[in-house]
């Protein structure tokens, strides 16, 4: 069992725009966590509220667009934690884009706020436009001193030779290590963020957030996914 994890959750996991019942099973998994001694920190990406592609169709520059992703991360986080406390969870909503009223964000606060029991809800990626929310991750990972990365999925439990929808002979990963995310380019994660984690000595793991209690079972260390160090 680790003692501090931080868990990275696509915008889509949430719902479209939200699902209740889908926020408080998260809610419910995290509380488990924080239980049974396990500190928490959350990144979340914006998908499931605006998409690269409507960008594009805008005409809106990268850097715009980026900053336009940003502020949808601080919504699915204040989401997520207003979820978190209705299921009495102390949480805590924190933005690397300061937001007067709503969010900031530094690392010792979020240092303070996890060793108080406090989960820390990180919006805003990296608070810089041309980064991916992985590098968010990845970086809020160094800054919180996690022991690993809890790469929740859609449908998707660990890491495959092949496309196991287009080939059936593609096997899964049990372990593998971020110079083979990199050489291989598998693409589970960005490699900005594979060398960041690589660099800090923070191991990853894959695995299908779709399977009842699967955050729960991955933060345990149990074997539902695919192990990245």
């Amino acid at each position: 069992m680790y003692k501090r994890v931080l868990l990275k959750l696509s915008g889509e996991a949430l719902g479209c725009p939200y699902d209740i019942k889908i926020l408080d099973s998260l809610a419910l998994q995290i509380k488990k966590l924080v239980s049974e001694g396990i500190e928490v920190g959350v990144v979340i990406g914006g998908g499931n509220i605006c998409r690269g592609k409507t960008f594009e169709k805008l005409g809106l520059d990268r850097k715009e667009s980026d900053y336009i992703g940003m502020e949808a991360t601080v919504m699915n986080a204040q989401m997520l934690t207003a979820a978190l406390i209705k299921n009495g969870v102390n949480a805590k909503c924190l933005s690397t884009i300061s937001i007067q009223r709503v969010a900031d964000y530094t690392k010792q606060k979020a240092l303070n706020l996890l060793k108080k029991k406090t989960v820390c809800v990180f919006g805003g990626g990296t608070g810089k436009p041309f980064f991916s929310t992985d590098t968010g991750s990845a970086l809020r990972a160094v800054d919180i001193k996690a022991d690993i990365i809890l790469m929740a999925k859609n449908g998707v439990d660990g890491v495959y030779s092949a496309d196991p929808d287009i080939d059936p002979t593609a096997t899964r990963y049990n372990e593998l290590t971020f110079d083979d995310i990199i050489n291989n380019k598998l693409g589970v994660i960005d490699l900005k963020a594979a060398e960041i984690c690589k660099k800090n000595h923070i191991k990853g793991f894959v695995f299908d957030m779709g399977v009842k209690n699967n955050i729960v079972k991955a933060a345990k260390g149990k074997a539902v996914g695919t192990l990245i160090k």
